[in-house]
Protein backbone atom coordinates (compact mmCIF):
# COMPACT_ATOMS: atom_id res chain seq x y z
CA UNK A 1 0.00 0.00 0.00
CA UNK A 2 1.65 3.14 -0.71
CA UNK A 3 1.63 6.02 1.49
CA UNK A 4 -0.91 8.01 -0.03
CA UNK A 5 -3.47 5.43 0.53
CA UNK A 6 -1.75 4.13 3.37
CA UNK A 7 -3.43 8.00 4.68
CA UNK A 8 -7.02 7.59 4.14
CA UNK A 9 -6.83 4.46 6.35
CA UNK A 10 -5.71 6.15 9.46
CA UNK A 11 -7.91 8.23 11.43
CA UNK A 12 -7.91 11.98 12.10
CA UNK A 13 -8.66 12.44 16.28
CA UNK A 14 -10.52 15.14 17.88
CA UNK A 15 -9.16 15.22 21.46
CA UNK A 16 -10.88 17.61 24.10
CA UNK A 17 -9.72 19.12 26.90
CA UNK A 18 -5.94 18.43 25.25
CA UNK A 19 -4.34 20.52 27.56
CA UNK A 20 -5.79 18.73 30.68
CA UNK A 21 -4.25 16.64 32.54
CA UNK A 22 -5.64 13.60 31.23
CA UNK A 23 -6.30 14.93 27.70
CA UNK A 24 -2.79 16.17 27.38
CA UNK A 25 -1.61 12.48 28.01
CA UNK A 26 -3.91 11.13 26.04
CA UNK A 27 -2.39 12.90 22.93
CA UNK A 28 0.93 11.82 23.73
CA UNK A 29 0.14 8.19 23.93
CA UNK A 30 -1.81 8.87 20.66
CA UNK A 31 1.31 9.99 18.52
CA UNK A 32 4.08 7.47 20.33
CA UNK A 33 5.43 5.48 17.33
CA UNK A 34 4.33 2.18 19.12
CA UNK A 35 0.78 3.39 19.52
CA UNK A 36 -2.15 0.61 18.95
CA UNK A 37 -3.77 3.42 16.63
CA UNK A 38 -1.60 4.86 13.92
CA UNK A 39 -3.01 8.62 13.50
CA UNK A 40 -3.40 10.74 10.65
CA UNK A 41 -3.03 13.86 12.17
CA UNK A 42 -4.25 14.69 16.34
CA UNK A 43 -6.02 17.85 16.43
CA UNK A 44 -6.29 19.55 19.94
CA UNK A 45 -9.01 21.59 21.47
CA UNK A 46 -9.64 23.31 25.00
CA UNK A 47 -9.89 26.25 26.12
CA UNK A 48 -6.60 26.51 28.24
CA UNK A 49 -3.68 27.05 26.43
CA UNK A 50 -1.88 23.53 25.26
CA UNK A 51 1.39 23.29 27.11
CA UNK A 52 2.63 19.98 25.87
CA UNK A 53 5.10 18.59 23.63
CA UNK A 54 4.80 19.82 19.76
CA UNK A 55 5.02 16.86 17.10
CA UNK A 56 4.48 17.35 13.42
CA UNK A 57 1.04 15.40 13.16
CA UNK A 58 -0.54 17.41 16.38
CA UNK A 59 -2.39 20.30 15.67
CA UNK A 60 -3.83 22.82 18.60
CA UNK A 61 -7.35 24.97 18.16
CA UNK A 62 -8.47 27.09 21.11
CA UNK A 63 -11.85 27.25 21.90
CA UNK A 64 -14.64 25.94 24.56
CA UNK A 65 -16.75 22.68 23.69
CA UNK A 66 -19.81 24.95 25.24
CA UNK A 67 -19.34 26.71 21.99
CA UNK A 68 -21.08 24.46 18.99
CA UNK A 69 -20.30 27.15 16.21
CA UNK A 70 -16.31 26.43 17.32
CA UNK A 71 -17.44 22.83 18.04
CA UNK A 72 -19.05 22.00 14.43
CA UNK A 73 -16.01 23.87 12.70
CA UNK A 74 -13.92 20.91 13.68
CA UNK A 75 -15.20 18.27 12.58
CA UNK A 76 -15.74 17.80 8.83
CA UNK A 77 -12.21 16.39 8.92
CA UNK A 78 -12.73 14.33 11.95
CA UNK A 79 -12.78 10.65 12.71
CA UNK A 80 -12.88 9.83 15.88
CA UNK A 81 -13.56 11.84 18.85
CA UNK A 82 -11.71 11.29 22.17
CA UNK A 83 -14.41 13.41 24.69
CA UNK A 84 -12.32 14.08 27.97
CA UNK A 85 -12.99 18.10 28.13
CA UNK A 86 -14.69 18.27 31.60
CA UNK A 87 -14.91 20.92 35.02
CA UNK A 88 -13.67 18.88 37.91
CA UNK A 89 -14.98 20.17 40.23
CA UNK A 90 -16.59 18.63 43.83
CA UNK A 91 -18.97 22.13 45.28
CA UNK A 92 -17.57 25.40 44.51
CA UNK A 93 -18.58 26.04 41.09
CA UNK A 94 -22.23 26.69 40.25
CA UNK A 95 -24.02 23.99 39.09
CA UNK A 96 -25.27 25.74 35.87
CA UNK A 97 -21.24 26.17 35.16
CA UNK A 98 -20.69 22.51 35.87
CA UNK A 99 -23.99 21.30 33.80
CA UNK A 100 -23.10 23.85 30.82
CA UNK A 101 -19.38 21.84 30.13
CA UNK A 102 -20.14 18.56 31.46
CA UNK A 103 -23.44 17.70 30.17
CA UNK A 104 -24.76 20.81 27.28
CA UNK A 105 -20.80 20.40 26.49
CA UNK A 106 -21.16 16.59 25.56
CA UNK A 107 -24.30 17.61 23.83
CA UNK A 108 -22.48 20.29 21.31
CA UNK A 109 -20.09 17.49 20.74
CA UNK A 110 -22.46 14.98 19.65
CA UNK A 111 -24.68 16.48 17.69
CA UNK A 112 -21.44 18.19 15.59
CA UNK A 113 -20.34 14.70 15.16
CA UNK A 114 -23.71 13.57 13.88
CA UNK A 115 -23.76 16.44 11.41
CA UNK A 116 -20.75 15.89 9.87
CA UNK A 117 -20.68 11.83 9.83
CA UNK A 118 -18.21 11.49 13.02
CA UNK A 119 -18.51 7.72 13.51
CA UNK A 120 -16.60 7.45 16.56
CA UNK A 121 -17.05 8.72 20.08
CA UNK A 122 -14.74 7.50 23.37
CA UNK A 123 -16.11 9.32 25.97
CA UNK A 124 -13.91 9.90 29.41
CA UNK A 125 -16.34 9.82 32.36
CA UNK A 126 -15.77 8.93 36.27
CA UNK A 127 -15.94 6.16 38.72
CA UNK A 128 -17.95 9.21 40.58
CA UNK A 129 -21.47 8.67 37.97
CA UNK A 130 -22.35 5.62 40.31
CA UNK A 131 -20.37 7.25 43.45
CA UNK A 132 -23.34 6.77 46.59
CA UNK A 133 -21.03 8.14 49.03
CA UNK A 134 -21.98 4.56 51.02
CA UNK A 135 -19.41 1.62 50.96
CA UNK A 136 -19.36 0.38 47.33
CA UNK A 137 -16.77 -3.16 46.96
CA UNK A 138 -15.76 -4.99 44.42
CA UNK A 139 -18.35 -3.77 41.83
CA UNK A 140 -18.36 -3.69 38.17
CA UNK A 141 -20.18 -1.85 35.20
CA UNK A 142 -23.86 -3.15 36.04
CA UNK A 143 -23.50 -1.22 39.48
CA UNK A 144 -27.08 1.14 38.91
CA UNK A 145 -26.73 5.06 39.29
CA UNK A 146 -27.67 6.42 42.51
CA UNK A 147 -30.81 7.87 43.19
CA UNK A 148 -29.44 11.03 44.78
CA UNK A 149 -25.90 12.44 43.62
CA UNK A 150 -23.39 13.75 46.62
CA UNK A 151 -22.72 17.08 44.16
CA UNK A 152 -23.32 18.12 40.81
CA UNK A 153 -20.15 16.46 39.17
CA UNK A 154 -21.16 13.60 39.81
CA UNK A 155 -24.70 14.34 38.08
CA UNK A 156 -23.24 15.50 35.37
CA UNK A 157 -21.36 12.52 34.84
CA UNK A 158 -24.30 10.51 35.08
CA UNK A 159 -25.86 12.59 32.46
CA UNK A 160 -23.35 12.80 30.22
CA UNK A 161 -22.74 9.20 29.86
CA UNK A 162 -26.70 8.88 29.44
CA UNK A 163 -26.55 11.49 26.63
CA UNK A 164 -23.40 9.62 25.13
CA UNK A 165 -25.25 5.87 25.55
CA UNK A 166 -28.45 7.16 24.10
CA UNK A 167 -26.27 8.91 20.87
CA UNK A 168 -25.25 5.50 20.40
CA UNK A 169 -26.66 3.99 16.64
CA UNK A 170 -25.23 2.25 13.92
CA UNK A 171 -23.69 5.93 12.34
CA UNK A 172 -22.49 6.72 15.49
CA UNK A 173 -20.30 4.45 17.33
CA UNK A 174 -19.71 5.39 21.47
CA UNK A 175 -17.91 3.70 24.48
CA UNK A 176 -17.81 5.41 27.62
CA UNK A 177 -14.76 4.84 30.29
CA UNK A 178 -14.47 5.73 33.87
CA UNK A 179 -11.55 6.27 35.62
CA UNK A 180 -10.56 5.69 39.43
CA UNK A 181 -8.29 7.80 41.24
CA UNK A 182 -5.98 9.47 38.19
CA UNK A 183 -1.92 9.90 39.49
CA UNK A 184 1.50 10.69 37.52
CA UNK A 185 3.42 13.70 36.84
CA UNK A 186 1.71 17.12 36.75
CA UNK A 187 -1.23 15.85 38.86
CA UNK A 188 -2.90 18.93 39.80
CA UNK A 189 -5.91 17.22 42.06
CA UNK A 190 -4.63 15.11 44.59
CA UNK A 191 -0.69 15.36 44.57
CA UNK A 192 -0.34 19.07 44.46
CA UNK A 193 -2.68 19.83 47.34
CA UNK A 194 -0.79 16.85 49.69
CA UNK A 195 2.55 18.41 48.52
CA UNK A 196 1.08 22.10 49.63
CA UNK A 197 -0.30 20.49 52.91
CA UNK A 198 3.50 18.79 53.94
CA UNK A 199 5.05 22.31 53.35
CA UNK A 200 3.16 24.13 55.32
CA UNK A 201 4.48 21.74 57.84
CA UNK A 202 0.96 20.32 59.35
CA UNK A 203 0.08 17.20 57.27
CA UNK A 204 -2.80 15.26 58.68
CA UNK A 205 -4.47 12.66 56.75
CA UNK A 206 -8.20 11.85 57.14
CA UNK A 207 -10.22 8.74 58.63
CA UNK A 208 -8.32 5.65 60.35
CA UNK A 209 -6.06 4.37 57.38
CA UNK A 210 -8.32 1.40 56.60
CA UNK A 211 -10.42 2.43 53.64
CA UNK A 212 -9.86 1.62 50.64
CA UNK A 213 -10.06 3.42 46.95
CA UNK A 214 -8.27 2.42 43.60
CA UNK A 215 -5.82 4.62 41.84
CA UNK A 216 -4.66 4.27 37.70
CA UNK A 217 -1.26 6.16 36.33
CA UNK A 218 -2.44 8.75 34.10
CA UNK A 219 -0.32 7.17 31.19
CA UNK A 220 -2.28 4.14 31.52
CA UNK A 221 -5.72 6.06 31.32
CA UNK A 222 -4.24 7.73 28.38
CA UNK A 223 -3.77 4.27 26.90
CA UNK A 224 -6.87 2.75 27.70
CA UNK A 225 -8.48 5.68 25.59
CA UNK A 226 -6.29 5.14 22.53
CA UNK A 227 -6.81 1.06 23.24
CA UNK A 228 -10.44 2.41 23.08
CA UNK A 229 -10.20 4.26 20.01
CA UNK A 230 -8.56 1.75 18.16
CA UNK A 231 -11.27 -0.63 18.80
CA UNK A 232 -14.12 1.06 17.33
CA UNK A 233 -11.78 2.51 14.34
CA UNK A 234 -11.33 -1.08 13.48
CA UNK A 235 -15.29 -2.48 14.29
CA UNK A 236 -14.79 -4.48 17.45
CA UNK A 237 -18.67 -4.63 17.91
CA UNK A 238 -18.15 -6.04 21.42
CA UNK A 239 -17.46 -2.39 23.04
CA UNK A 240 -20.17 -0.18 21.79
CA UNK A 241 -22.40 1.38 23.85
CA UNK A 242 -20.33 -0.12 26.72
CA UNK A 243 -19.16 1.20 30.10
CA UNK A 244 -15.69 0.17 31.11
CA UNK A 245 -13.84 0.65 34.51
CA UNK A 246 -10.14 1.12 34.55
CA UNK A 247 -7.39 0.44 37.63
CA UNK A 248 -4.07 -0.13 37.53
CA UNK A 249 -4.60 -2.88 40.32
CA UNK A 250 -6.30 -3.31 44.23
CA UNK A 251 -7.34 -0.85 46.25
CA UNK A 252 -5.78 0.87 48.65
CA UNK A 253 -5.67 3.64 51.22
CA UNK A 254 -5.73 7.24 49.44
CA UNK A 255 -3.53 8.11 52.02
CA UNK A 256 -0.87 6.05 52.22
CA UNK A 257 -0.93 5.64 48.86
CA UNK A 258 0.38 8.95 48.41
CA UNK A 259 2.55 9.64 51.29
CA UNK A 260 5.12 7.35 49.79
CA UNK A 261 5.04 9.80 46.39
CA UNK A 262 4.95 13.13 48.65
CA UNK A 263 8.17 11.93 50.64
CA UNK A 264 9.67 10.31 47.66
CA UNK A 265 9.27 13.84 45.82
CA UNK A 266 11.78 15.26 49.00
CA UNK A 267 8.70 16.88 51.15
CA UNK A 268 8.56 16.14 54.88
CA UNK A 269 5.47 14.38 56.29
CA UNK A 270 4.73 16.04 60.10
CA UNK A 271 3.65 14.58 62.07
CA UNK A 272 4.30 10.99 60.80
CA UNK A 273 1.14 9.27 61.80
CA UNK A 274 -1.57 11.66 62.23
CA UNK A 275 -5.67 10.81 61.32
CA UNK A 276 -8.40 12.84 62.01
CA UNK A 277 -11.75 10.79 62.58
CA UNK A 278 -13.77 10.90 60.01
CA UNK A 279 -16.75 12.08 61.98
CA UNK A 280 -14.58 15.33 62.91
CA UNK A 281 -13.09 15.82 59.84
CA UNK A 282 -16.64 15.79 57.98
CA UNK A 283 -17.44 19.01 60.40
CA UNK A 284 -14.19 20.69 59.20
CA UNK A 285 -14.90 20.28 55.75
CA UNK A 286 -18.51 21.70 56.19
CA UNK A 287 -16.31 24.47 57.64
CA UNK A 288 -14.32 24.97 55.03
CA UNK A 289 -16.76 24.86 52.18
CA UNK A 290 -18.51 27.95 53.94
CA UNK A 291 -15.53 29.74 54.33
CA UNK A 292 -15.43 29.31 50.54
CA UNK A 293 -18.65 30.46 49.74
CA UNK A 294 -18.31 33.21 51.73
CA UNK A 295 -14.78 34.18 50.05
CA UNK A 296 -16.49 33.58 46.92
CA UNK A 297 -17.55 37.49 45.74
CA UNK A 298 -13.57 38.09 46.52
CA UNK A 299 -12.20 35.15 45.78
CA UNK A 300 -12.79 31.94 43.92
CA UNK A 301 -11.60 29.15 45.29
CA UNK A 302 -11.60 25.02 45.59
CA UNK A 303 -11.37 24.27 49.24
CA UNK A 304 -9.27 21.04 49.12
CA UNK A 305 -11.01 20.15 52.64
CA UNK A 306 -14.85 19.92 51.55
CA UNK A 307 -17.60 16.98 52.72
CA UNK A 308 -17.21 15.32 49.72
CA UNK A 309 -13.06 14.70 49.77
CA UNK A 310 -13.33 13.60 53.62
CA UNK A 311 -16.28 10.90 52.42
CA UNK A 312 -14.39 10.34 49.16
CA UNK A 313 -10.98 9.03 51.35
CA UNK A 314 -12.90 7.83 54.12
CA UNK A 315 -15.11 5.51 52.80
CA UNK A 316 -14.28 1.57 50.74
CA UNK A 317 -14.79 2.28 47.12
CA UNK A 318 -13.41 -0.63 44.83
CA UNK A 319 -13.62 -2.04 41.24
CA UNK A 320 -11.70 -4.21 38.85
CA UNK A 321 -11.08 -3.70 35.55
CA UNK A 322 -11.61 -7.39 34.04
CA UNK A 323 -13.98 -5.93 31.47
CA UNK A 324 -11.79 -3.72 30.25
CA UNK A 325 -9.47 -6.40 29.73
CA UNK A 326 -11.27 -8.50 28.01
CA UNK A 327 -13.16 -6.51 25.64
CA UNK A 328 -10.08 -3.95 24.98
CA UNK A 329 -7.17 -5.82 25.58
CA UNK A 330 -6.65 -3.38 28.21
CA UNK A 331 -3.28 -3.94 30.63
CA UNK A 332 -1.08 -1.97 32.26
CA UNK A 333 1.32 -0.06 29.67
CA UNK A 334 3.29 1.13 32.79
CA UNK A 335 4.04 -0.63 35.36
CA UNK A 336 3.17 -0.39 38.90
CA UNK A 337 6.70 0.90 39.90
CA UNK A 338 7.63 3.09 36.65
CA UNK A 339 4.57 4.50 37.28
CA UNK A 340 5.05 5.92 40.81
CA UNK A 341 8.92 6.66 40.18
CA UNK A 342 8.65 8.86 36.86
CA UNK A 343 5.81 10.77 39.40
CA UNK A 344 8.45 11.12 41.98
CA UNK A 345 11.08 12.13 39.53
CA UNK A 346 8.93 14.86 38.09
CA UNK A 347 7.94 16.59 41.67
CA UNK A 348 11.49 16.02 43.28
CA UNK A 349 12.50 18.08 40.02
CA UNK A 350 10.10 20.80 40.73
CA UNK A 351 11.25 20.85 44.31
CA UNK A 352 14.70 21.21 43.33
CA UNK A 353 14.15 23.80 41.21
CA UNK A 354 12.18 26.33 43.72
Amino acid sequence: MNEISDLKHKPTVLVTGAAGFLGERIVEELLQENSPLEVKEVIGFDKKAYTGNSHPNFRFIEGDIINFDAVNELMNTIDIVIHSAAIIDWGTKSKEDVLAVNLDGTHNIIKACKLNGVEHIVYTSSLDAVYTGKPLRNINENQDYPRKHANVYCESKQLAEEAILAANTNDLRTCILRPCDIFGEKDPYHIEPLIGMAKSGFYVRLGNGSSKCQHVYVGNMAYAHVLAAKELWTKNEKIVGEIYFITDGDGENFFKFYDSIVEGAGYRIFPKNFWIPKSVAYSMGAISEGIAIVMRPIKKYNPNFSRFAVNYTCTDFTFSADKAKDELGYSEKYSHEEAVQNTINHFHKLNKNK
